[in-house]
C-alpha cells in the first residue's frame, strides 16, 4: 500500500522500511530477487527528492550482495549518475553514494572499467563541491583507487586533479568535542596519497605547489614541501624537466632565508628527493644529463659560501650541497669532487679556531654521507685521492688547543676509521696514538671522554691495532707507581682514574677484552695489598670500570662467558681472602670489605650474570652457592685460606665473612628465573636467619635483600609458603619488641616488595602489618620512608634487568589496594603520627604514573594540600614533587584550590632547608600554567613574596627564584 501511495512521504516510508529489510538480510537474497529489487529501485531514482535518501539505502544493501547479475553495478551507477544531483543531498545520502561506488569498485572492478572514462566523469561529477570531512575521506580513497587500479582516465585527468586539489592545502580545525575523531592530518595524508600518485598529474601539481611554497602561509609550505617528497617516489626526468629550475630557485630561498626549523628541514629532505628522483631515472643517449645540470646550479649558487666560515649562508649552503649529496652515490662523487678540495683549502687558508671548526663540521657532514654507501671505491672516490690532505687536517684538529675543534676532530676521526680501507696501517697507529694522548693528558674532561668513545667505537673495527698498541700502553700507565717528579699527587690520581676509564671504554670486542680484564684485576689486586687511605677509592673505580666492560660483554655469548668466568671467582677469592684475614687480624685487605666497595661489586657480578645461557648460569651456580653453604673454595684462584669460609656461622669473628652475603645477593638474584639453584631451601633459611639475627645493618639489609630476590622468583606451591611462613613467624615477634625491631622491618619491606611485585596473595597481609606500624612511634618513619622502597625501582634486585618476576601496572594495583587505608589510618591517627601517613602516602603518589594520578586527583588533593603543612622536610618535598607535574596537566583541577596553592608555597620559600626551597620556588613557577583570569587576583602578592628568595645565600634558590618571579 504505502509503496503505491501517491503522497511522496508516505512513499518514503514504505522504501524506507523495505531498505532497512534488506540492510539486515541482503546476504540471503537470490539472483533473480536481486535483479528485481534493483530494477525497482533504479525506476525510483525518478522519483520525489523526499524518497531518495530511501532508494539509495537500499541501493547500499544491494551493492553488497554476492549474486548480483553481470551488468547491474554499471546500470545502478548510470541511474545515479544520471538521475541524482548528488552534492544537493544531506551528508550521510551522500556518503551513502560513496559507499556504493567503493562496494561496487571493490566486487565489480572489470564491469566497471569496460565503462572506460565515463565512469571517472560521473564520479567526478558526484565528488565536485564535497566539503564534509567524513566524505572527502571516502572520496579520497575512491580517487586512489581508480589510480592504483588502473581505471581509464582518457581526456579527464585535469578535471580529476582540479576536483581533488582544489583541497589544498587542507585548511580544516576539527570542531571541539568532534566524536568523529577526523585530524587535520588525516585528510592531509589522504589528499597528498591523491595527489602523488600519479605522474599524470605532474604538470598541474608541480606549479601548484611552487605557487604555494612562495605564498607567505607556513603550513601551505609545510605541506608542499611534503607534498613534493613525495611526488618524487614516483616522478622521472620528463615529468620534472621544465620545474627544476623554479622548485631549486624556492628551495634554496627557503633555506637561506626561513626563521623556521621545520621548513628547513623539509626543504632538504625535498632537494634530497629531487636529486634521488633524478639519479633513479635512466638516461638515453641523446637526452641531457638532468641531474648534472641540476649539481651544477646547487654548487654554482652554494659553493662560494663555503669560503665564508664567519658569514651567515655557510651552513644554509652546506646543508644544501650535503643534502643533494646523500641522495645517491653518483650526486656524491659529483658533489664531493668540487666540494672537499675546496674545504680542505679553506681550512689551511684560515688559521682561527672557530673558523676552522666550522668548516671540519662541514667536511664531517660529507666524510658521515660517504659511510651511507660503505667501502670505498678506488676509481671515483674523491676522498680516497684526497687521503693525505683530509687526515693532516683532522690530526692537526686533533692538537689543537680549542677544545670544541678536538671534539669535531674526534667525531671526524671516527667516521675515517669506520670507512673500510680508507686509513693505512701507520695513519692507524697515529690514531691511537691520538686517542691515548687526548684520553688521558688532554686537561679538558669534554676531549679525553670523547677520545675514550672513540677508541671503543673503533675498537671492534681494528682490534689488533687497540689490543697490540692501545692496551700494553695503558698497562704501561696504570703500573708506572707513585707521582713521577714534579707530577702532585692529585694528577697521578687523575691519571690513574683515566687509565682505568680508557681500558674499560677500549673493551668493545673480545679479544680486547681478553687484554683488558686480566689488567684490571690485577689493578684492583696491587691497591688491596696496599695501606694507602685512598685504597677504597681506588677500588671503587676500578670496579667501576669492570663494570663498564661486563655491560659491553652483554650482548656477546663468547665474551660474556670469558668476563664471568674470569672475573667473578677471582672477586669472590680477593673478598674471601680479606675477610679471613679480617677473623685472623693479619694482612692489611680491610679497603675490600667496606660497603663502599662491597657496593660497587655487586653491579659487576651482576651484570656479568643477567646474560649468561642457562647452562653456563647453573654451572656458575653449582660452585657459588656451595661455597657460601658448605665452604666449598676449590673453583676459586689462590685458593689457600688461613682458615675455613663461614659466611652463615656464629661468632663475631665472623662478621668481616658475613658481609660477603652481599656478593652472593649480586649473583643468586640476577641469574635467569629457570635456573635452578643447588640447595635453595637451606639458602633461604639461612639468610633468614641472618637477616633477623645481625647485628650489623649492612649485612642485615644484603641478607634481606637476597631472601627477597629469591622469594620473588620461586616457583609457586607448598615449598614456598612454608618458607614464607617461616619468614612470618621470625618477623612478628621481631616487630613487636627487642633490639632488632629495625631489622624485623626492613626483612618486612623487602618481603612485602618481592610479593607485590608478583601478586602473591600474602603481599596484602604483609602490607597490612606495614601499614600497623605507621602508628608506631619508634618504627613509624621508617615504615613510611619504606613506601618509597615498595613503589620505586630497586638497582640491585627485584627488577626486571635481573629477571626478577614483575607485573605489568603493579604500582597502580597497590594505589587503588591501599591508598583508601593510608587516608582512612590518617584521619583516626594521633597527632604524633598523623606525618607518618603523609608520608607513606606522598611516597606512593610520587611514584605513580601522571594519567593515574590526574584520574585521583580530586579525592586526595585536600590531603596532599594538608601534607604541605607537615613540618617533616621529607613530607613536604615528597608533596611539592608530586604536586609540580600536577599543577602542568591538571590546571582545571588545581585552579580550584589556588588560594590554598599560592599561600602553602610561597610559605615553604622560607623553609630552613634548600631542596624545599627549591622544590618550592617550581611549584609556585608551575602555577603560571593555570588560566590567566585564575591567577591575576595574585599576581602582586606573589611578585613581592619571590622578591626575598632572589637574595637567598643559594644559588640554586636564587636561579629558580628569577624564573618564578619573572613567569609571574
Amino acid at each position: 500500500f504505502c509503496l503505491e501511495n501517491t503522497d511522496p512521504r508516505t512513499r518514503g516510508r514504505g522504501i524506507q522500511l523495505l531498505s532497512q529489510v534488506l540492510l539486515q538480510c541482503y546476504s540471503l537474497l537470490q539472483e533473480k530477487e536481486v535483479l528485481h529489487l534493483v530494477l525497482f529501485y533504479e525506476s525510483r531514482l525518478q522519483d520525489h527528492h523526499l524518497v531518495i535518501p530511501s532508494v539509495l539505502q537500499g541501493l547500499r544493501a544491494l551493492s553488497m550482495c554476492k549474486v548480483l547479475s553481470p551488468g547491474l553495478a554499471v546500470s545502478v551507477l548510470k541511474a545515479i549518475f544520471q538521475e541524482v544531483h548528488v552534492q544537493s543531498l544531506m551528508q550521510l545520502d551522500r556518503h551513502t553514494v560513496y559507499s556504493i561506488i567503493t562496494n561496487f569498485m571493490s566486487i565489480r572492478e572489470e564491469e566497471l572499467k569496460g565503462l572506460g572514462a565515463d565512469f571517472t566523469f560521473g564520479f567526478i561529477q558526484v565528488m565536485d563541491g564535497e566539503k564534509d570531512p567524513r566524505n572527502l575521506l571516502v572520496a579520497f580513497q575512491i580517487v586512489r583507487d581508480l589510480i592504483a587500479k588502473d581505471y581509464a582516465l582518457g581526456p579527464f585527468v585535469e578535471e580529476l586533479f582540479e576536483v581533488t586539489s582544489c583541497y589544498f592545502p587542507v585548511d580544516f580545525t576539527p570542531p571541539p568535542n568532534d566524536p568523529h575523531g577526523i585530524q587535520r592530518e588525516d585528510l592531509i595524508l589522504s589528499l597528498r596519497a591523491v595527489l602523488a600518485s600519479t605522474p599524470q598529474f605532474a604538470e598541474f601539481l608541480l606549479p601548484l605547489l611552487i605557487e604555494k611554497l612562495d605564498s607567505e602561509l607556513q603550513s601551505a609550505k609545510l605541506d608542499s614541501l611534503q607534498t613534493l617528497t613525495a611526488c618524487c617516489a614516483i616522478y622521472g626526468q620528463k615529468e620534472l624537466q621544465e620545474f627544476l629550475p623554479s622548485l631549486w630557485s624556492s628551495l634554496r630561498r627557503e633555506v637561506f632565508q626561513t626563521a623556521s626549523e621545520k621548513i628547513e628541514t623539509e626543504c632538504l629532505a625535498a632537494l634530497h628527493a629531487l636529486s634521488a628522483c633524478l639519479s633513479r631515472s635512466v638516461l638515453s643517449s641523446d637526452s641531457e644529463d638532468l641531474l648534472d645540470s641540476f649539481l651544477s646550479s646547487i654548487l654554482q649558487d652554494c659553493r662560494h659560501h663555503l669560503c665564508e666560515p664567519d658569514m651567515k649562508l655557510v651552513w644554509p649552503s652546506a646543508k644544501l650541497l650535503q643534502a643533494a649529496a646523500g641522495a645517491s652515490l653518483r650526486t656524491y662523487h659529483r658533489i664531493t669532487r668540487s666540494v672537499l678540495p675546496l674545504l680542505l683549502e679553506q681550512y689551511t687558508k684560515h688559521t682561527q679556531s672557530s673558523q676552522r671548526r666550522t668548516i671540519l663540521e662541514m667536511l664531517l657532514g660529507f666524510l658521515e654521507l660517504q659511510q651511507k654507501w660503505g667501502h670505498v671505491e678506488e676509481d671515483e672516490s674523491t676522498l680516497l685521492s684526497l687521503q693525505a690532505p683530509v687526515c693532516s687536517v683532522v690530526f692537526s684538529a686533533l692538537t689543537d688547543p680549542s677544545v670544541q675543534l678536538q671534539l669535531v676532530g674526534i667525531k671526524a676521526l671516527t667516521v675515517l676509521g669506520s670507512l673500510q680501507g680508507f686509513l693505512s696501517s701507520s695513519d692507524l697507529e697515529l690514531v691511537v696514538d691520538h686517542l691515548i694522548r687526548l684520553a688521558l693528558h688532554e686537561e679538558d674532561s669534554q676531549s679525553s671522554e670523547a677520545a675514550m668513545e672513540a677508541a671503543g667505537s673503533l675498537a671492534p673495527t681494528y682490534p689488533k691495532v687497540f689490543s697490540g698498541r692501545m692496551v700494553p700502553r695503558l698497562e704501561e700507565e696504570l703500573q708506572s707507581g707513585r707521582a713521577g717528579k714534579g707530577e702532585s699527587y692529585h694528577n697521578h690520581r687523575s691519571l690513574q682514574q683515566r687509565c682505568l676509564q680508557a681500558l674499560a671504554a677500549v673493551s668493545t670486542h673480545t679479544s680486547i677484552v681478553r687484554e683488558t680484564v686480566p689488567v684490571l684485576l690485577q689493578h684492583l689486586q696491587k691497591v688491596q695489598k696496599g695501606t694507602e687511605a685512598r685504597n677504597t677509592q681506588d677500588m671503587v673505580s676500578v670496579c667501576q670500570s669492570l663494570h663498564r666492560v661486563a655491560l659491553q660483554c652483554q650482548q656477546d655469548a663468547e665474551g660474556c662467558w670469558y668476563f664471568h668466568q674470569t672475573v667473578v671467582p677471582c672477586l669472590l677469592a680477593m673478598a674471601v681472602q680479606a675477610a679471613m684475614q679480617e677473623s685472623t687480624h693479619t694482612l692489611p685487605g680491610k679497603a675490600l670489605l667496606e660497603e663502599e666497595v662491597l657496593a660497587a661489586m655487586i653491579p659487576v657480578i651482576s651484570a656479568a650474570t643477567t646474560h649468561l645461557s642457562p647452562e653456563l648460569a647453573a654451572q656458575s651456580v653449582s660452585h657459588v652457592v656451595p661455597l657460601f653453604l658448605d665452604g666449598e673454595v676449590s673453583f676459586l684462584p689462590q685458593n689457600s685460606f688461613p682458615c675455613s669460609f663461614q659466611p652463615f656461622g656464629d661468632g663475631e669473628c665472623l662478621e668481616a665473612q658475613r658481609r660477603l652475603v652481599a656478593l652472593l645477593m649480586a649473583f643468586v638474584c640476577s641469574l635467569p628465573r629457570d635456573v635452578a639453584i643447588p640447595q635453595q631451601e637451606w639458602l633461604l633459611r639461612e639468610l633468614l636467619a641472618l637477616s633477623c639475627s645481625c647485628n650489623c645493618p649492612f649485612t642485615a639489609t644484603t641478607a634481606a635483600k637476597c631472601f627477597a630476590g629469591l622469594v620473588n622468583k620461586h616457583p609457586a606451591g607448598q615449598q614456598l609458603d612454608e618458607i614464607l611462613q617461616l619468614a612470618v613467624n621470625r618477623m612478628e615477634p621481631g616487630l613487636a619488641e627487642g633490639p632488632r625491631r629495625t631489622q624485623a622491618l626492613t626483612l618486612l619491606l623487602w618481603v612485602t616488595k618481592a610479593l607485590v611485585l608478583r601478586y602473591h596473595p600474602l603481599s596484602s597481609c604483609l602490607t597490612d602489618k606495614l601499614l600497623g606500624l605507621l602508628g608506631d612511634t619508634e618504627l613509624g618513619p621508617a615504615a613510611a620512608d619504606g613506601f618509597s622502597l615498595l613503589m620505586a625501582e630497586s638497582p640491585d634486585v627485584l627488577h626486571k634487568g635481573c629477571h626478577a618476576d614483575v607485573r605489568i601496572m603493579f604500582r597502580q594495583r597497590f594505589f587503588t589496594d591501599n591508598v583508601p587505608k593510608l587516608v582512612q589510618g590518617f584521619h583516626g591517627a594521633g597527632p604524633d603520627v598523623k606525618a607518618n601517613y603523609l608520608k607513606g602516602l606522598s611516597h606512593v603518589l610520587n611514584h605513580l604514573p601522571k594519567p593515574v594520578l590526574v584520574t585521583e586527583l580530586p579525592t586526595l588533593l585536600s590531603l596532599l594540600l594538608e601534607a604541605l603543612s607537615c613540618s617533616d622536610r621529607v613530607v613536604q618535598l615528597s608533596t611539592l614533587s608530586c604536586l609540580h607535574p600536577l599543577l602542568l596537566e591538571a590546571p582545571q583541577i588545581m585552579s580550584l584550590h589556588v588560594d590554598t596553592l599560592v599561600t602553602k608555597f610561597l610559605n615553604l620559600t622560607s623553609s630552613p632547608t634548600m631542596a624545599v626551597r627549591i622544590a618550592a620556588l617550581r611549584c609556585a613557577h608551575a602555577l603560571t600554567s593555570l588560566p590567566t583570569t585564575v591567577l591575576l587576583p595574585y599576581k602582586g602578592r606573589v611578585i613581592r613574596a619571590l622578591a626575598k628568595p632572589l637574595d637567598d645565600k643559594k644559588r640554586l634558590v636564587r636561579k629558580e627564584a628569577v624564573a618564578a618571579r619573572g613567569e609571574w
